[in-house]
């Protein structure tokens, strides 16, 4: 099977990209806006093909050169406060790239799967009653973000029904772990933990809404996930992807803090705070489940340990 990975160099691609090359008999190639594989373990092992994904002819022309069996939507901008920040650029490079793989895919003249990875921004503006969200819990999504990641949704199970594409949606609920940038809430906790440790900043955490309550996955369970949708759901199904197992922004917080050998103030910082807040987010995955088998393996404390590891080799290396 060959799997084409578009955004192979983001977060979660690489991620995926190693799981399926460790767990399956696969090949494994990649779309990014460079050629060049950002992970050295990557390297030899896939082939990345530079293309614009806004771009309807370039998206055409490396789909059809590859010619995989699969392809796994990853790419887009995945920062939600960003969304509210540029709404415009955050729909083109979501929607726009969404749909020209899919009339790409109409072209192939092979049979190909595409998994589009959704999120729950989907839900958006929830309540206690909703909880825990299920794949009917209707979208009402809170942000561009959520309304972009709705829209790629709706456009892949439309022409799933209308030209019988192999669609299939995931719906990830927060996911974290190593090699995350600093723009998102653990990394950049933990980059600002490891600098204090060093002694290159002041020892004071800058933080956003601590109380606010998410469903938190590692990564490397996600993209184990993303695996067996591939070759195991439905084509037209949607099915949600989380622990079920709210916790809070503080707590998260709480377990780096235990983790380091510093002390610090905490502050908060007003350009870290969300234009809308939702408190509770919780994900029933049960569907999924009675189907794979799937349930995340990794403790959130391992997970947050690995983080700060992560972060603090990462900045081992920057100037004092």
């Amino acid at each position: 099977m060959h799997t084409l990975i578009t955004g192979i160099n983001g977060f979660v691609g690489g991620y995926l990209a190693e799981h399926l090359l460790a767990t399956q008999t696969t090949q494994v190639t990649g779309i990014s806006r460079t050629s060049t594989l950002s992970l050295p373990s990557l390297h030899g092992r896939v082939v990345a093909y530079q293309a614009d994904l806004c771009d309807a002819d370039q998206t055409r022309t490396v789909i059809h050169t590859a010619s995989p069996d699969v392809i796994v939507h990853l790419a887009g901008q995945t920062f939600v406060p960003e969304s509210f920040r540029d709404p415009a650029g955050t729909l083109q490079t979501n929607i726009l790239a969404t749909l020209y793989i899919i009339q790409a895919l109409l072209t192939l003249g092979k049979p190909c799967r595409l998994l589009i990875t959704g999120s729950n921004e989907e839900y958006g503006m929830i309540t206690p009653a909703d909880l825990p969200l299920t794949e009917a819990t209707p979208l009402r999504p809170a942000s561009p973000y959520g309304v972009s990641k709705a829209a790629q949704t709706l456009l892949g199970l439309q022409y799933h029904r209308s030209h019988a594409l192999d669609v299939v949606i995931v719906r990830p609920f927060n996911h974290i772990g190593p090699r995350q940038t600093d723009r998102f809430v653990t990394g950049a906790f933990a980059h600002q933990i490891a600098r204090i440790e060093r002694g290159l900043q002041e020892p004071v955490l800058k933080v956003g809404n601590l109380e606010g309550q998410r469903d938190f996955t590692d990564v490397r369970d996600m993209v184990a996930a993303y695996a067996l949708a591939i070759t195991q759901a439905p084509a037209g199904a949607t099915y949600n992807l989380g622990s079920g197992q709210p916790r809070s922004i503080r707590s998260l917080l709480d377990l780096l803090a235990a983790a380091s050998t510093a002390t610090f103030a905490i502050e908060p910082d007003p350009e870290r705070m969300r234009p809308v807040n939702i408190p509770v987010v919780a994900c029933d995955a049960t569907a999924f489940r009675t189907l794979t088998g799937w349930q995340p393996q990794i403790p959130i404390g391992q997970t947050m340990h690995d983080i700060l590891e992560d972060w603090r080799g990462r900045v081992a290396s920057e100037p004092a």
